[in-house]
């Protein structure tokens, strides 16, 4: 596992973890974290033998926001183009997966409702507590969770300030799956496995008309869907996954 400033990451079988490393401040973010998390975007987005990434939190939490001591001396974790500590502005070409451990709170869940799925502990917690602060949720809380839950509860956690428990973010459709305490992240990685395994032009293609699709009429769907898909059609990939199913054997992907 290698060091980068106040965040680890490791590559296992096209994996790439990226462990937020502040267990002291329960991993709140500071310009230091952004920039680590920067440099792993870059590592996933750059390394073509990379295929997915799963994000977690050292010291068994997840991020509980921005270090308000860092915010009070001025410090903001952001960075240009990818937003809160380097990720909440940006969309990866890969897919990401938040491991959540303890608590996923203010920036922290807009970190990883910016992920595209969310495993998380049965005893983990996650809101939007800024309001309780003077706040507001500025690192995409209050335009992404109407899109991923229904509008008047995402109001609630908006102006309330409350947390909800996991198996409650499970019920509204908010994460993908509830594990025992302490196995988020092997959880995360097993799915991460998973994904990796698959053809990497279909994954991405895939990925990108699922998170734009609600995005698209009826009647510009098929044609938007199919500026990602086709070349997925046309691919030696493709060609690849359909002889390897007759041959009953595992495919050999290439990318192309």
């Amino acid at each position: 596992m290698v060091s980068e400033s106040e965040v680890m990451v490791s590559v296992d079988n096209g994996v790439l973890t990226i462990t937020l490393n502040r267990p002291q401040t329960k991993n709140a973010a500071n310009k230091a974290l952004a920039d680590g998390v920067n440099a792993a975007i870059d590592q996933l987005e750059s390394d073509p033998d990379l295929r997915v990434a799963v994000m977690t939190g050292a010291g068994g939490t997840f991020c509980s926001g921005m270090d308000l001591k860092g915010f009070v001396r001025g410090e903001t974790p952001y960075i240009e183009g990818r937003g809160f500590a380097g990720l909440t502005e940006y969309r990866t070409k890969k897919p990401m997966i938040a491991a959540v451990e303890g608590y996923a709170l203010a920036g922290g869940l807009e970190m990883a409702i910016s992920c595209d799925m969310i495993v998380a502990a049965e005893d983990a917690k996650f809101g939007i507590p800024e309001v309780k602060r003077g706040l507001a949720a500025g690192a995409g809380g209050l335009y992404r969770l109407p899109r991923q839950i229904p509008e008047r509860v995402a109001m609630e956690l908006a102006l309330m300030g409350d947390f909800i428990s996991a198996q409650r973010a499970y019920e509204l459709g908010l994460i993908n799956r509830v594990v025992e305490s302490g196995g988020a992240l092997a959880a995360a990685q097993e799915m991460a496995a998973r994904i990796a395994a698959n053809g990497p032009m279909a994954v991405a293609a895939s990925m990108m008309v699922v998170s734009q699709a609600q995005d698209w009429t009826l009647e510009e769907a098929a044609q938007k869907q199919g500026e990602y898909l086709n070349p997925v059609f046309s691919s030696e990939d493709a060609i690849e996954g359909a002889t390897a199913f007759a041959e009953k054997r595992a495919p050999d992907w290439k990318g192309r």
